[in-house]
Protein backbone atom coordinates (compact mmCIF):
# COMPACT_ATOMS: atom_id res chain seq x y z
CA UNK A 1 0.00 0.00 0.00
CA UNK A 2 2.83 2.30 0.93
CA UNK A 3 4.45 2.51 -2.68
CA UNK A 4 1.01 2.96 -3.96
CA UNK A 5 0.05 5.58 -2.27
CA UNK A 6 3.32 6.94 -2.71
CA UNK A 7 3.28 6.69 -6.50
CA UNK A 8 -0.04 8.50 -6.19
CA UNK A 9 1.20 11.04 -4.01
CA UNK A 10 4.46 12.34 -7.05
CA UNK A 11 2.04 11.61 -9.89
CA UNK A 12 0.17 14.22 -8.44
CA UNK A 13 -3.20 11.90 -8.40
CA UNK A 14 -3.74 13.49 -4.72
CA UNK A 15 -2.27 15.60 -2.46
CA UNK A 16 -1.02 14.72 0.95
CA UNK A 17 -3.72 17.58 2.41
CA UNK A 18 -6.48 16.04 0.88
CA UNK A 19 -5.00 12.47 2.22
CA UNK A 20 -4.73 13.38 5.54
CA UNK A 21 -8.23 15.15 5.96
CA UNK A 22 -9.57 12.09 4.07
CA UNK A 23 -7.76 9.69 7.13
CA UNK A 24 -9.01 11.64 10.01
CA UNK A 25 -12.47 11.72 8.79
CA UNK A 26 -12.21 8.52 8.89
CA UNK A 27 -10.77 7.96 11.82
CA UNK A 28 -12.18 9.90 14.18
CA UNK A 29 -16.19 8.50 12.29
CA UNK A 30 -14.96 5.14 13.02
CA UNK A 31 -13.47 5.55 16.23
CA UNK A 32 -16.82 5.97 18.05
CA UNK A 33 -16.82 2.50 16.34
CA UNK A 34 -13.99 0.98 17.46
CA UNK A 35 -12.44 2.77 20.41
CA UNK A 36 -9.07 2.21 18.55
CA UNK A 37 -7.84 6.30 19.67
CA UNK A 38 -7.43 7.95 22.73
CA UNK A 39 -6.49 10.76 21.18
CA UNK A 40 -5.86 12.73 18.15
CA UNK A 41 -2.79 14.91 16.22
CA UNK A 42 -4.63 16.74 13.75
CA UNK A 43 -1.65 19.72 13.72
CA UNK A 44 1.23 17.48 13.81
CA UNK A 45 -0.57 15.32 10.84
CA UNK A 46 -1.72 18.50 9.07
CA UNK A 47 1.66 20.33 9.08
CA UNK A 48 3.60 17.38 7.59
CA UNK A 49 0.99 16.93 4.96
CA UNK A 50 1.73 20.93 3.60
CA UNK A 51 5.59 19.86 4.02
CA UNK A 52 5.15 17.14 1.46
CA UNK A 53 3.15 18.75 -1.03
CA UNK A 54 5.23 21.93 -1.14
CA UNK A 55 7.94 19.15 -1.82
CA UNK A 56 6.25 17.75 -4.47
CA UNK A 57 5.27 21.33 -5.90
CA UNK A 58 8.99 22.35 -5.99
CA UNK A 59 10.09 19.14 -7.60
CA UNK A 60 11.77 17.50 -4.96
CA UNK A 61 12.02 14.39 -3.86
CA UNK A 62 10.21 12.58 -0.93
CA UNK A 63 10.51 9.38 0.82
CA UNK A 64 8.48 6.15 0.58
CA UNK A 65 6.72 7.57 4.01
CA UNK A 66 6.09 10.29 3.59
CA UNK A 67 2.60 11.71 3.46
CA UNK A 68 1.73 7.87 4.73
CA UNK A 69 -1.24 7.87 7.68
CA UNK A 70 0.18 6.29 10.72
CA UNK A 71 -1.01 5.78 14.54
CA UNK A 72 1.19 5.36 17.24
CA UNK A 73 0.46 3.43 20.61
CA UNK A 74 0.24 5.62 23.38
CA UNK A 75 2.92 4.48 25.57
CA UNK A 76 5.45 5.83 22.63
CA UNK A 77 6.28 9.62 22.99
CA UNK A 78 5.23 12.25 20.54
CA UNK A 79 5.69 15.61 21.56
CA UNK A 80 3.55 18.29 22.94
CA UNK A 81 1.16 15.29 22.92
CA UNK A 82 -0.48 13.09 25.53
CA UNK A 83 1.81 9.48 26.55
CA UNK A 84 -1.03 7.72 28.90
CA UNK A 85 0.40 4.46 28.08
CA UNK A 86 -3.80 3.46 28.71
CA UNK A 87 -3.63 4.09 32.21
CA UNK A 88 -5.35 7.10 34.65
CA UNK A 89 -2.17 7.33 36.00
CA UNK A 90 -0.78 9.11 33.30
CA UNK A 91 -4.06 10.25 32.07
CA UNK A 92 -2.30 14.34 32.37
CA UNK A 93 1.30 13.35 30.91
CA UNK A 94 2.06 15.47 28.56
CA UNK A 95 5.25 14.32 26.41
CA UNK A 96 8.21 16.75 26.55
CA UNK A 97 10.47 15.21 23.69
CA UNK A 98 9.95 12.11 20.73
CA UNK A 99 10.37 8.99 21.00
CA UNK A 100 12.91 7.89 18.65
CA UNK A 101 10.99 5.87 16.39
CA UNK A 102 8.97 9.31 16.14
CA UNK A 103 11.62 11.84 15.25
CA UNK A 104 12.69 9.05 12.47
CA UNK A 105 8.89 9.27 10.78
CA UNK A 106 8.78 12.88 11.07
CA UNK A 107 11.97 13.49 9.65
CA UNK A 108 10.17 10.87 6.65
CA UNK A 109 7.45 13.31 7.01
CA UNK A 110 4.93 10.50 7.99
CA UNK A 111 1.38 11.79 9.03
CA UNK A 112 0.98 10.80 12.67
CA UNK A 113 -2.42 11.28 12.93
CA UNK A 114 -3.48 9.70 16.35
CA UNK A 115 -2.04 8.08 19.55
CA UNK A 116 -3.82 4.67 20.02
CA UNK A 117 -5.62 2.45 22.93
CA UNK A 118 -3.88 0.16 24.67
CA UNK A 119 -4.31 -2.30 27.92
CA UNK A 120 -2.35 -0.44 30.68
CA UNK A 121 0.85 -0.30 30.61
CA UNK A 122 0.89 -2.64 27.78
CA UNK A 123 -0.41 -5.29 30.24
CA UNK A 124 -2.80 -7.23 28.35
CA UNK A 125 -3.52 -9.80 25.74
CA UNK A 126 -7.28 -8.99 25.16
CA UNK A 127 -7.69 -5.14 25.01
CA UNK A 128 -9.58 -4.96 27.34
CA UNK A 129 -7.62 -3.76 30.25
CA UNK A 130 -7.65 0.33 29.04
CA UNK A 131 -8.85 3.18 31.44
CA UNK A 132 -9.85 4.65 28.21
CA UNK A 133 -12.47 1.18 27.10
CA UNK A 134 -12.11 -1.55 25.26
CA UNK A 135 -10.96 -1.48 21.78
CA UNK A 136 -13.21 -3.18 18.93
CA UNK A 137 -12.07 -5.82 16.63
CA UNK A 138 -13.23 -4.49 13.09
CA UNK A 139 -13.74 -8.13 11.70
CA UNK A 140 -16.23 -8.84 14.86
CA UNK A 141 -17.24 -5.68 17.76
CA UNK A 142 -18.02 -8.51 19.75
CA UNK A 143 -14.79 -9.99 19.85
CA UNK A 144 -11.90 -8.97 21.89
CA UNK A 145 -8.87 -7.49 19.22
CA UNK A 146 -5.96 -8.68 21.57
CA UNK A 147 -3.42 -6.79 23.34
CA UNK A 148 -1.47 -4.91 24.48
CA UNK A 149 -1.30 -2.94 20.91
CA UNK A 150 -4.97 -3.27 20.31
CA UNK A 151 -5.33 0.08 18.35
CA UNK A 152 -2.61 -0.15 16.84
CA UNK A 153 -4.25 -3.39 15.24
CA UNK A 154 -7.78 -1.77 14.98
CA UNK A 155 -6.53 1.06 13.30
CA UNK A 156 -5.18 -0.28 10.79
CA UNK A 157 -7.62 -3.47 10.20
CA UNK A 158 -10.33 -0.98 9.83
CA UNK A 159 -8.21 1.19 7.14
CA UNK A 160 -8.03 4.29 9.65
CA UNK A 161 -4.23 4.27 9.37
CA UNK A 162 -1.92 2.51 6.64
CA UNK A 163 0.52 1.65 9.48
CA UNK A 164 0.82 1.44 13.23
CA UNK A 165 3.56 1.33 15.84
CA UNK A 166 3.12 -0.70 18.79
CA UNK A 167 5.21 -2.40 21.25
CA UNK A 168 6.19 -6.48 22.01
CA UNK A 169 6.82 -7.33 25.41
CA UNK A 170 5.46 -11.19 24.89
CA UNK A 171 3.37 -10.76 21.64
CA UNK A 172 1.42 -7.08 22.07
CA UNK A 173 1.70 -6.73 18.31
CA UNK A 174 1.96 -10.07 16.97
CA UNK A 175 -1.19 -11.20 18.89
CA UNK A 176 -3.50 -8.47 18.18
CA UNK A 177 -2.06 -8.68 14.42
CA UNK A 178 -3.56 -12.28 14.24
CA UNK A 179 -7.01 -12.10 15.69
CA UNK A 180 -7.53 -8.74 13.21
CA UNK A 181 -6.14 -10.75 10.49
CA UNK A 182 -3.67 -8.34 9.93
CA UNK A 183 0.41 -8.44 9.51
CA UNK A 184 2.44 -7.77 12.93
CA UNK A 185 6.32 -7.95 12.94
CA UNK A 186 8.46 -7.99 16.52
CA UNK A 187 12.17 -7.11 15.27
CA UNK A 188 15.54 -7.88 16.84
CA UNK A 189 15.82 -6.85 20.36
CA UNK A 190 18.21 -3.57 19.91
CA UNK A 191 16.87 -3.32 15.80
CA UNK A 192 14.52 -0.82 16.65
CA UNK A 193 15.40 2.54 19.14
CA UNK A 194 13.23 2.05 22.62
CA UNK A 195 14.13 5.59 23.74
CA UNK A 196 11.10 7.14 24.59
CA UNK A 197 9.14 3.78 25.11
CA UNK A 198 7.06 3.97 28.34
CA UNK A 199 8.95 0.78 29.73
CA UNK A 200 7.11 -1.97 30.86
CA UNK A 201 9.99 -5.00 30.87
CA UNK A 202 13.17 -3.43 29.66
CA UNK A 203 15.28 -6.74 28.85
CA UNK A 204 11.36 -7.66 26.81
CA UNK A 205 10.11 -4.31 25.15
CA UNK A 206 10.31 -4.02 21.25
CA UNK A 207 9.19 -1.68 19.16
CA UNK A 208 7.04 -3.45 16.47
CA UNK A 209 5.17 -2.57 13.80
CA UNK A 210 1.14 -3.51 12.41
CA UNK A 211 0.26 -3.21 8.59
CA UNK A 212 -1.65 -4.42 6.02
CA UNK A 213 1.49 -6.43 4.40
CA UNK A 214 5.27 -7.46 4.61
CA UNK A 215 6.51 -4.70 2.37
CA UNK A 216 4.94 -2.16 4.24
CA UNK A 217 6.70 -2.97 7.48
CA UNK A 218 10.52 -3.35 5.47
CA UNK A 219 9.98 -0.12 4.19
CA UNK A 220 8.72 1.58 7.94
CA UNK A 221 11.40 -0.94 9.47
CA UNK A 222 14.19 0.99 7.29
CA UNK A 223 13.03 4.29 8.21
CA UNK A 224 12.91 3.82 11.84
CA UNK A 225 16.04 1.50 12.44
CA UNK A 226 18.32 4.29 12.27
CA UNK A 227 21.62 4.98 13.99
CA UNK A 228 20.87 6.42 17.55
CA UNK A 229 22.86 7.98 20.60
CA UNK A 230 20.07 7.22 23.12
CA UNK A 231 18.82 3.56 23.18
CA UNK A 232 22.51 1.65 24.13
CA UNK A 233 20.88 -1.62 23.24
CA UNK A 234 20.17 -0.51 19.64
CA UNK A 235 22.83 -2.32 16.81
CA UNK A 236 23.36 -1.10 13.60
CA UNK A 237 21.11 0.32 10.71
CA UNK A 238 20.80 -1.41 7.41
CA UNK A 239 19.03 -0.77 4.33
CA UNK A 240 15.60 -3.57 2.83
CA UNK A 241 13.70 -1.27 1.29
CA UNK A 242 13.99 -3.00 -1.96
CA UNK A 243 13.69 -6.14 -0.24
CA UNK A 244 11.73 -8.60 -2.42
CA UNK A 245 10.04 -12.11 -1.95
CA UNK A 246 11.90 -15.09 -3.01
CA UNK A 247 11.67 -16.88 -5.64
CA UNK A 248 8.92 -19.33 -4.74
CA UNK A 249 9.65 -21.40 -1.23
CA UNK A 250 11.68 -24.14 -2.77
CA UNK A 251 14.17 -25.41 -0.16
CA UNK A 252 13.16 -23.57 2.50
CA UNK A 253 13.78 -25.09 6.35
CA UNK A 254 10.72 -24.47 8.49
CA UNK A 255 10.99 -25.80 11.54
CA UNK A 256 7.91 -26.71 13.76
CA UNK A 257 7.72 -28.27 17.21
CA UNK A 258 4.96 -30.25 16.75
CA UNK A 259 5.01 -31.55 20.09
CA UNK A 260 5.25 -27.98 21.70
CA UNK A 261 1.60 -27.43 19.47
CA UNK A 262 -0.55 -30.02 21.67
CA UNK A 263 -0.51 -27.16 24.53
CA UNK A 264 -4.05 -25.98 25.15
CA UNK A 265 -4.40 -25.03 20.94
CA UNK A 266 -8.17 -24.93 19.89
CA UNK A 267 -8.42 -27.80 17.20
CA UNK A 268 -9.37 -25.54 14.64
CA UNK A 269 -6.47 -23.46 14.80
CA UNK A 270 -4.05 -26.38 14.66
CA UNK A 271 -6.23 -27.71 11.52
CA UNK A 272 -5.36 -24.74 9.81
CA UNK A 273 -2.05 -24.18 10.80
CA UNK A 274 -1.31 -27.99 9.76
CA UNK A 275 -3.20 -27.18 6.64
CA UNK A 276 -1.01 -24.44 6.09
CA UNK A 277 2.52 -26.68 6.44
CA UNK A 278 0.99 -28.93 3.72
CA UNK A 279 0.62 -25.93 1.48
CA UNK A 280 3.72 -24.88 2.32
CA UNK A 281 5.20 -28.09 1.70
CA UNK A 282 3.58 -28.75 -1.80
CA UNK A 283 5.61 -25.67 -2.79
CA UNK A 284 8.70 -26.36 -2.01
CA UNK A 285 9.44 -25.96 1.64
CA UNK A 286 11.29 -28.65 3.69
CA UNK A 287 8.80 -28.48 6.88
CA UNK A 288 11.33 -30.23 10.04
CA UNK A 289 10.00 -31.19 13.33
CA UNK A 290 12.44 -29.97 15.68
CA UNK A 291 12.65 -30.50 19.51
CA UNK A 292 11.75 -27.43 21.79
CA UNK A 293 10.69 -29.08 24.88
CA UNK A 294 12.21 -26.72 26.72
CA UNK A 295 9.63 -24.20 25.40
CA UNK A 296 6.73 -25.54 28.27
CA UNK A 297 8.03 -23.25 30.64
CA UNK A 298 8.24 -20.15 28.47
CA UNK A 299 5.36 -18.62 29.91
CA UNK A 300 6.32 -18.88 33.31
CA UNK A 301 9.74 -17.92 32.37
CA UNK A 302 8.37 -14.86 30.69
CA UNK A 303 5.55 -13.86 33.09
CA UNK A 304 8.28 -13.82 36.22
CA UNK A 305 10.75 -11.76 34.48
CA UNK A 306 8.64 -9.50 33.20
CA UNK A 307 6.69 -9.07 36.43
CA UNK A 308 9.57 -8.27 38.18
CA UNK A 309 10.92 -6.11 35.76
CA UNK A 310 7.25 -4.37 35.40
CA UNK A 311 7.35 -3.85 39.18
CA UNK A 312 10.52 -2.05 39.03
CA UNK A 313 9.99 -0.06 36.48
CA UNK A 314 6.27 1.09 37.67
CA UNK A 315 7.76 1.83 41.12
CA UNK A 316 8.53 5.74 39.45
CA UNK A 317 4.77 6.22 39.46
CA UNK A 318 4.90 7.78 42.75
CA UNK A 319 3.37 10.85 42.42
CA UNK A 320 6.47 13.23 42.97
CA UNK A 321 7.04 13.67 39.25
CA UNK A 322 5.29 11.37 36.98
CA UNK A 323 1.62 10.41 37.45
CA UNK A 324 -0.22 11.32 40.46
CA UNK A 325 -0.99 8.34 42.41
CA UNK A 326 -0.85 4.73 42.31
CA UNK A 327 -4.21 3.32 43.56
CA UNK A 328 -4.97 4.72 39.83
CA UNK A 329 -3.73 1.60 38.82
CA UNK A 330 -6.12 -0.93 37.20
CA UNK A 331 -6.86 -4.73 38.76
CA UNK A 332 -4.27 -5.85 35.97
CA UNK A 333 -1.26 -4.37 36.57
CA UNK A 334 -1.78 -4.38 40.23
CA UNK A 335 -1.35 -8.15 40.00
CA UNK A 336 1.71 -7.58 37.83
CA UNK A 337 3.49 -5.43 40.56
CA UNK A 338 2.39 -7.76 43.13
CA UNK A 339 4.05 -10.65 41.54
CA UNK A 340 6.88 -8.76 40.38
CA UNK A 341 7.89 -7.34 44.03
CA UNK A 342 7.49 -11.00 45.61
CA UNK A 343 9.65 -12.89 43.28
CA UNK A 344 12.25 -9.93 43.82
CA UNK A 345 11.38 -10.16 47.33
CA UNK A 346 14.23 -11.51 49.86
CA UNK A 347 14.33 -15.33 50.14
CA UNK A 348 11.83 -15.75 46.96
CA UNK A 349 14.61 -14.19 44.19
CA UNK A 350 16.64 -17.21 44.38
CA UNK A 351 13.54 -19.60 43.50
CA UNK A 352 11.79 -17.73 41.27
CA UNK A 353 13.51 -15.04 39.36
CA UNK A 354 17.29 -15.82 38.93
CA UNK A 355 15.79 -19.66 38.09
CA UNK A 356 13.98 -17.61 34.99
CA UNK A 357 16.87 -15.66 34.05
CA UNK A 358 18.59 -19.57 33.93
CA UNK A 359 15.56 -20.74 31.79
CA UNK A 360 15.76 -17.72 29.95
CA UNK A 361 19.26 -18.87 28.77
CA UNK A 362 18.25 -22.69 28.36
CA UNK A 363 15.68 -20.93 25.96
CA UNK A 364 17.86 -18.74 24.39
CA UNK A 365 20.23 -21.89 23.62
CA UNK A 366 17.89 -24.46 22.39
CA UNK A 367 16.56 -21.79 19.75
CA UNK A 368 20.47 -20.93 18.47
CA UNK A 369 20.53 -24.44 18.63
CA UNK A 370 17.18 -25.38 16.29
CA UNK A 371 18.43 -22.75 13.64
CA UNK A 372 21.55 -24.27 12.60
CA UNK A 373 18.89 -26.52 11.14
CA UNK A 374 16.31 -24.62 9.93
CA UNK A 375 15.64 -21.22 8.19
CA UNK A 376 12.28 -20.44 10.01
CA UNK A 377 10.13 -21.50 12.91
CA UNK A 378 6.53 -21.76 11.92
CA UNK A 379 4.21 -22.06 15.09
CA UNK A 380 0.63 -20.35 15.23
CA UNK A 381 0.44 -16.96 16.45
CA UNK A 382 -1.91 -18.03 19.24
CA UNK A 383 -3.26 -20.79 20.48
CA UNK A 384 -7.27 -19.41 19.94
CA UNK A 385 -9.40 -17.64 17.52
CA UNK A 386 -10.53 -14.32 19.25
CA UNK A 387 -12.63 -14.26 21.75
CA UNK A 388 -15.49 -12.59 23.75
CA UNK A 389 -14.90 -9.72 26.26
CA UNK A 390 -15.11 -11.28 29.59
CA UNK A 391 -14.12 -14.65 28.63
CA UNK A 392 -10.91 -14.70 29.73
CA UNK A 393 -11.67 -12.49 33.07
CA UNK A 394 -12.36 -15.37 35.17
CA UNK A 395 -9.39 -17.56 34.64
CA UNK A 396 -6.35 -14.97 34.74
CA UNK A 397 -4.38 -18.36 33.35
CA UNK A 398 -6.39 -19.04 30.32
CA UNK A 399 -5.37 -15.08 29.43
CA UNK A 400 -1.54 -15.53 30.43
CA UNK A 401 -1.49 -18.52 27.98
CA UNK A 402 -2.75 -16.38 25.29
CA UNK A 403 0.65 -15.44 24.98
CA UNK A 404 2.52 -19.79 25.10
CA UNK A 405 4.23 -19.41 21.01
CA UNK A 406 5.00 -15.39 21.11
CA UNK A 407 6.83 -14.79 24.20
CA UNK A 408 9.80 -17.42 23.13
CA UNK A 409 10.84 -14.56 20.45
CA UNK A 410 10.71 -11.71 23.07
CA UNK A 411 12.65 -14.02 25.64
CA UNK A 412 15.19 -14.82 22.90
CA UNK A 413 15.55 -11.28 21.29
CA UNK A 414 14.60 -12.71 17.95
CA UNK A 415 12.68 -11.16 15.11
CA UNK A 416 8.95 -12.53 14.65
CA UNK A 417 5.94 -12.10 12.12
CA UNK A 418 2.71 -12.83 12.83
CA UNK A 419 0.35 -13.29 8.63
CA UNK A 420 -3.12 -13.84 8.77
CA UNK A 421 -4.32 -17.27 7.16
CA UNK A 422 -7.89 -16.18 7.32
CA UNK A 423 -9.86 -13.40 8.02
CA UNK A 424 -11.46 -14.87 11.14
CA UNK A 425 -8.13 -14.07 13.42
CA UNK A 426 -5.98 -17.32 12.67
CA UNK A 427 -2.56 -16.46 11.80
CA UNK A 428 1.10 -18.19 11.29
CA UNK A 429 3.88 -16.90 13.09
CA UNK A 430 7.17 -16.96 11.41
CA UNK A 431 10.57 -16.32 13.96
CA UNK A 432 14.02 -16.03 12.48
CA UNK A 433 17.77 -16.15 14.48
CA UNK A 434 18.64 -12.86 16.01
CA UNK A 435 19.90 -10.18 13.14
CA UNK A 436 18.56 -11.30 10.10
CA UNK A 437 15.47 -9.82 10.12
CA UNK A 438 15.59 -8.76 6.63
CA UNK A 439 16.18 -12.39 5.83
CA UNK A 440 12.90 -13.05 7.49
CA UNK A 441 11.09 -10.44 5.94
CA UNK A 442 11.74 -11.91 2.35
CA UNK A 443 11.06 -15.54 3.57
CA UNK A 444 7.78 -13.99 4.75
CA UNK A 445 7.08 -12.03 1.57
CA UNK A 446 7.32 -15.64 0.01
CA UNK A 447 4.99 -17.08 2.35
CA UNK A 448 2.26 -14.13 2.30
CA UNK A 449 1.72 -14.60 -1.28
CA UNK A 450 0.96 -18.08 -0.50
CA UNK A 451 -1.37 -17.03 1.98
CA UNK A 452 -2.55 -13.91 0.47
CA UNK A 453 -6.23 -13.49 2.19
CA UNK A 454 -7.55 -9.86 1.09
CA UNK A 455 -6.75 -7.59 -1.71
CA UNK A 456 -4.11 -5.12 -1.09
CA UNK A 457 -5.42 -2.45 -3.32
CA UNK A 458 -6.97 0.51 -2.81
CA UNK A 459 -7.79 3.70 -4.29
CA UNK A 460 -6.61 6.13 -2.31
CA UNK A 461 -8.16 8.99 -4.33
CA UNK A 462 -12.03 7.25 -3.41
CA UNK A 463 -11.95 6.57 -0.03
CA UNK A 464 -15.17 6.77 1.93
CA UNK A 465 -16.08 7.06 5.34
CA UNK A 466 -19.03 4.96 5.22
Amino acid sequence: MIKEIHNNLISKKISAMELVKEYLKRAKKLNKKYNSFISFTDELAIENAKSVDEKIKKGENISYLAGIPFSIKDNILVKGYNATAGSKVLKNYISSYDADVVSFLKQEHALIIGKTNMDEFAMGASGEYSAFGRTKNPIDTDLVTGGSSSGSASSVASNQVIVSLGSDTGGSVRQPASFCSVVGFKPTYGKISRSGLIAMASSLDQIGIISNNVSDVAITLEAISKETQYDSTKKKFTNITDIKAINGLKGLRIGTPKTFLSHGIENEVLSRFNSSLQKLEKSGAKIIDIDLSILEYVVACYYIIMSAEASSNLARYTGIRYGRNREYFGNEVKKRIILGAYVLSSGYSDKYYKKARDVRNRILQSLNSAFENVDLIAMPTTPTRPFKPGERSKNPIAMYLEDIFTVSANLAGMPAISLPLSKDGISIQLMGPQWEDEKLLINAMGVEQLFKTKDQKIEIHKIQTT
